[in-house]
């Protein structure tokens, strides 16, 4: 009896992985956006919600981030843009943010490793924000798991930590500026719209413009990511579900909109 109950799981679980693909195969046969951005809130309440610590919350989100993110490539999606790590997230009390450092160094090297989830799907890692803010063993960590997919080319994972939109746009707006004042001769016409954003992290990593957006938790506001790069043409998307939550069926429908939206666009 044992064997028989055993021999059904394992049929259920085949069933709903040959479901699964058969279900993205269908997806990518319509448009697929080229860049997804994730503004993975809701970790903590949901470590909460379920009894445990903040840190297992921020844990069982790399998880899902390691499943969306293999959903995407499987869509082939050239882009994703993660939140990870708001520069005032450095305000939290200071064991969260220790484990969460802790956290980072180890799972970014994971996931960089040969045969891992980058290396498999030809993924390149661009860690993006203020580095000088993080301990000294994090920016090693960075650096390795940089250099251990720097040769990728199929697709980018943006990882923003620790970041904040304002200084993104700080930044490129005074290497732009600092451009213009190296050539001979000043010319203000040369500060544009479209030179500050070739000079923003996104762009100078290789990033297309953003599609969609999508924040998770029920909270409806960007909280300074990506503001620049929402443009009219990117869908923004709140959704209920906590981030550890997050998983295909959550993110079809978000698909289904954009193909729609596209298909409108191409009609009219």
């Amino acid at each position: 009896m044992t064997w028989i109950l055993g021999w059904t799981v394992s049929l259920l679980a085949f069933i709903k992985t040959q479901l699964v693909i058969l279900l993205l195969h269908v997806l990518s046969a319509g448009p697929i956006p080229r860049h997804v951005a994730f503004e993975m809130d809701g970790n903590r309440r949901f470590a909460r919600l379920t009894g445990r610590r903040a840190i297992e919350g921020h844990s069982d989100g790399f998880h899902t981030l390691k499943r969306v993110l293999e959903i995407c490539m499987r869509l082939d999606i050239r882009c994703v843009t993660v939140y990870a790590f708001a520069i005032e997230n450095f305000n939290r009390p200071p064991d969260e943010v220790g484990a969460l450092m802790k956290l980072a160094e180890e799972r970014l090297v994971e996931i960089a490793q040969n045969g891992a989830l980058l290396s498999q799907y030809g993924v390149r890692l661009n860690v993006l924000g203020h580095r000088e803010l993080l301990p000294m063993h994090v920016q090693v960590a960075i650096d390795k798991a940089e250099g251990m997919t720097r040769q990728n080319s199929r697709a980018i994972l943006n990882v923003c930590a620790p970041y904040a939109s304002r200084h993104e746009i700080t930044l490129a707006v005074q290497s732009v500026v600092q451009q213009v004042l190296d050539k001979e001769s000043f010319d203000s016409s040369l500060i544009t719209e479209q030179t500050i954003e070739e000079n923003l992290m996104t762009s100078l990593g290789g990033s297309p413009p953003l599609d969609i957006f999508i924040r998770t938790s029920g909270v409806k506001r960007l909280s300074g990511f990506l503001q620049w790069q929402c443009c009219e043409n990117t869908q923004i998307h709140m959704v209920n579900t906590y981030w550890p939550d997050f998983g295909l069926w959550d993110f079809v429908p978000i698909l289904l909109d954009y193909q729609r939206k596209v298909w409108a666009r191409s009609s009219s």
